[in-house]
């Protein structure tokens, strides 16, 4: 089966290349999310946790620095209505939903500002829902996405579970994805586009630490885990990160819960004169300072495929099968 979707991906979010860089945190820098926008593909800025009077600045930043379109990631998990309204002031052009189901009333209210809907989605079931509902667009993420992971499922049954339920609303693969091969194979299963996270963070002109990114050129087939280590500032998410000294401490420990983990007072680093503790879920941004490699080092399965630190405009030449080199 091909990718008949991609024409509509294309067309309903005004890019180039289905190609969109998943909303890595603070790591999605306006300046990593206009240069995935000027490479033709859909930049995500993640503004769950940016206060709505901060949003202004960091859309005019992306603005300035690109005219193509972009979008903007609200996780439901939170409460974001002040951040929804924050963003369709602004009107910007895509906004992403994950970890719930916008409804009816949000996207109606996108849509009359003029700003399309993604709904991010880990099950058919969702999957109607949010087609019920009126998304544009839906991203179906498979278990070995990096970061917070939604789903429980592989990326492998999910897509066709999720194409099957979508109707025409076109339908974005997620999920471990890294390379050039890896979005072939989901565009010829009928993907209409790929969203890469992990990927997108070993670039130029990502946000995240040089030792962050060293980590992740040095993983490997199997260097990741999902769990529940990380979640000081968002209890019991399951996220997906690289093995390190302080999940491997956690795990001996018996996986204990807050309160009485393996040196939990621990300041791991500083970021800006404020403490980042050892099992916050923040990961390492530049500028950073402290002990980079324990911290929370989010990673899709995919990252044994990341060889290499290119920038954006060479990153989605390769996944868009225009130039050289695995992705």
């Amino acid at each position: 089966m091909t990718g008949g979707a991609s024409g509509d991906i294309l067309d309903v979010l005004a890019i180039e290349h289905a190609i969109v860089q998943a909303p890595v945190g603070a790591c999605a820098t306006p300046q990593l999310v206009a240069a995935v926008g000027e490479a033709g593909g859909l930049g995500t800025l993640a503004c769950t946790w940016t206060p709505p009077a901060d949003l202004a600045p960091l859309i005019d930043r992306v603005r300035a620095l690109t005219r193509r379109p972009f979008a903007a990631n609200l996780v439901l998990w939170f409460d974001v209505d002040a951040q929804l309204d924050a963003l369709l002031a602004l009107r910007v052009p895509v906004v992403t939903f994950s970890w719930g189901q916008p409804g009816r009333e949000r996207i109606v209210r996108c849509r009359a500002a003029g700003t399309r809907v993604a709904v991010q989605v880990g099950s058919a079931d969702g999957a109607r829902q949010a087609r019920a509902d009126g998304a544009d667009v839906l991203i179906a993420q498979g278990v070995e996405a990096g970061g917070h992971v939604q789903s429980t499922t592989p990326l492998r049954e999910l897509l066709p579970a999720v194409l099957g339920a979508a109707g025409s609303v076109p339908v974005v693969a997620a999920g471990g994805l890294a390379s050039a091969p890896d979005v072939a194979r989901v565009r010829r299963a009928g993907a209409g586009g790929a969203m890469l996270g992990t990927r997108f963070l070993a670039t130029a002109e990502s946000g995240a630490h040089d030792a962050y990114k060293r980590a992740l050129l040095a993983a490997g087939t199997g260097d990741t885990a999902l769990t529940v280590c990380f979640d000081g500032d968002w209890p019991q998410a399951a996220h997906r990160v690289l093995r390190n000294a302080t999940l491997e401490r956690w795990e001996r420990a018996g996986c204990p819960g807050p309160g009485r983990r393996p040196d939990e007072s621990d300041a791991l680093a500083m970021r800006s004169g404020r403490p980042i503790a050892r099992y916050s879920d923040s990961p390492p941004l530049a500028g950073d300072e402290g002990t980079i490699g324990e911290m929370c080092l989010y990673a899709g399965e995919g990252c044994a495929a990341i060889d290499d630190l290119p920038a954006v405009a060479e990153l989605l030449d390769r996944l868009s099968g225009r130039g050289s080199g695995s992705g």
